[in-house]
């Protein structure tokens, strides 16, 4: 048996950072409402705001090898400059975490499908 692997469609990658950046929105918002109890939570969904920053105007986006080299070179990078979070390192960490779920993603050319709020 073969299986017909899917074709990349950069747009359907751009559309899925949209809405996760939207999504990311969102959940900063409800928890910085909820207070203190909810700053990982703040952190956690501030790192995905930049991940999806970071890539959602990128030329890379076009092109699966680009997109994985791009998300390579991220994940190695010392520092991400992100404002308004509580834990730095909490929020680092957090950061590599989402690209790495989306190096997998990128790399099985699947999940991008996937556009509702909570995943």
């Amino acid at each position: 048996m073969t299986s017909a692997e899917k074709p990349w469609n950069g747009e359907q990658v751009r559309n899925w950072l949209e809405r996760r950046l939207a999504a990311a929105r969102l959940d900063q918002a409800a928890a910085d409402r909820r207070g203190y109890e909810a700053r990982d939570e703040y952190d956690q969904a501030a790192a995905e705001e930049w991940m999806c920053r970071a890539l959602k105007d990128a030329a890379e986006t076009d092109d699966q090898a680009a997109l994985a080299k791009r998300l390579k070179a991220l994940i190695a990078q010392d520092g991400y400059p992100v404002t308004g979070i509580y834990d730095d390192v909490r929020c680092e960490r957090h950061v590599r975490g989402h690209l790495r779920k989306l190096a997998k993603m990128t790399k099985a050319n699947e999940g991008f499908e996937k556009t509702l709020r909570y995943q």
